[in-house]
């Protein structure tokens, strides 16, 4: 009788960029849950991924099995029109040059975290991963979109020459406690909530809102991305892209006005259309990771906003603030 197979993570040394921020700390602590020991989150004040020299470092410190890429250079539409080659550059060289080190030292597998900014501004509606080249990216976001879309390429072209063992995940807008609640550089939930708060707080009859309220998102919590990534490390051996959300979405007036309710801002919202609207619709077909790897998001966007409207208001004196 064979001896029962270890668990996956036992023994096994993983390396999570990005592992102290937002997504990253949820993986952190699904992955101690799991049995794994030897966890290297990377600081950037210890080693800045955007240089070759302190990805070498890194993996010479380290000697990783696994590693999970999550750090990026990434904000909301403000952020992305302040600094579109900034977000560009520094995406790439991260991405390019933590897989080719992570080839050239045998690494046993390479998890990646794309965008949805990736896809097509008028990809057709779910977004499916076969049509992610079927167009340009949404302009305001697309340096960044594009640059985090290589890493698929070299996913893919290294499988192919080397048997370099990567996947690529394109998790959809994410959202949860620990998120960027800087309104300068925030994504649309953590940027609303705080928006919201305010303008209870102060009283005001109305808050003011970019675009028109018609474009349509689909979100993710935080916790069911983390177990999607780790499912994927687990199960998934193939370098085709793979979607990551709920497949539903709302539209941003919406979201706006469900929010408000959650934090009991009674005034008006107005919408600033001279603001750009970003991408028209965002929704995904969530069909192959559920087939790949047997992912299936289990948390509502009404009980996540809850939960996040909690911790927010439980946190205030301590949220996390990104600036560029």
């Amino acid at each position: 009788m064979s001896a029962a197979k270890p668990p996956f993570w036992s023994d096994t040394c993983v390396v999570v960029t990005g592992g102290a921020g937002f997504l990253g700390s949820f993986v952190v602590e699904q992955l101690s849950a799991k049995g794994c020991r030897r966890i290297v989150v990377p600081r950037s004040k210890d080693y800045d991924l955007v240089q070759m020299d302190a990805v070498q470092q890194l993996y010479h410190d380290a000697n990783p099995d696994i590693v999970i890429h999550l750090a990026a250079r990434v904000g909301g539409i403000g952020a992305n029109q302040a600094n579109p080659g900034r977000f560009f550059y520094d995406n790439l060289m991260m991405g390019t040059q933590l897989i080719e080190v992570g080839r050239q030292r045998r690494l046993r597998k390479f998890v990646a975290t794309g965008t949805i900014c990736a896809y097509p501004k008028f990809a057709p509606i779910p977004f499916r991963e076969e049509d992610i080249w079927n167009g340009y990216p949404e302009e305001t976001n697309a340096p960044y979109g594009l640059a985090k879309k290589m890493m698929l390429v070299q996913s893919q072209a290294y499988r192919q020459q080397y048997g370099f063992n990567s996947v690529v995940l394109f998790p959809v807008n994410l959202y949860g406690p620990r998120d960027n609640f800087d309104l300068e550089t925030s994504h649309v939930i953590p940027a609303l909530i705080r928006k919201c708060v305010a303008a209870k707080e102060s009283g005001q009859a109305s808050m003011t809102l970019w675009g028109d309220g018609s474009p349509s998102r689909e979100f993710l919590y935080v916790e069911d991305a983390a177990e999607g990534i780790l499912l994927a490390a687990e199960q998934y051996e193939d370098s085709l892209p793979v979607n990551l959300g709920t497949g539903e979405e709302i539209l941003i007036r919406e979201l706006a006005a469900m929010i408000a309710a959650e934090v009991g801002f009674p005034g008006e919202i107005r919408w600033d259309t001279m603001k750009p609207n970003g991408q028209p619709r965002r929704c995904l077909d969530v069909h192959r990771a559920t087939q790949l790897f047997g992912f299936r998001a289990r948390h509502r966007l009404s009980d996540g906003l809850k939960r996040t409207v909690q911790w927010f208001s439980a946190n205030r004196h301590a949220i996390r603030e990104v600036h560029f």
